[in-house]
């Protein structure tokens, strides 16, 4: 699967799950550490576990691995890295703090909504 098709499917499992603000950041031609940032957000650690969960499980199902992931000791903000595309799901304040998408402000942001 190609990392643009891996980002979107992410994407939509992490709207499953009632994730808001859901966005992919475009790297590729900007670093070489990965192509995609899916980048989303849950109100509270519940949420921002289910998401994850959903995301690991529903690409288990699939036979594809995420090789990394952190942050399940405190659910503010959680990486799963999965080589060429990295998700992140943080709550609201922990995203405003680190604020990615102004970080990788020259990255094409594409925005993902509910269908």
């Amino acid at each position: 699967m190609k990392s643009t098709e891996l980002a979107h499917l992410i994407a939509q499992f992490s709207l499953e799950k009632k994730a808001e603000d859901v966005m992919i950041l475009d790297l590729r031609g900007i670093t070489t550490i990965t192509d995609f940032f899916v980048i989303c957000s849950g109100d509270t650690d519940h949420q921002v576990k289910a998401i994850s969960d959903n995301i690991i499980e529903k690409l288990a199902n699939q036979k594809i691995k995420v090789w990394h992931r952190e942050g399940y000791e405190s659910l503010n903000w959680v990486l799963l890295d999965l080589v060429d595309v990295v998700v992140h799901i943080f709550q609201p304040e922990t995203r405003d703090y680190y604020s990615l998408e102004k970080l990788w402000g020259d990255a094409e942001i594409i925005k993902i909504e509910d269908q």
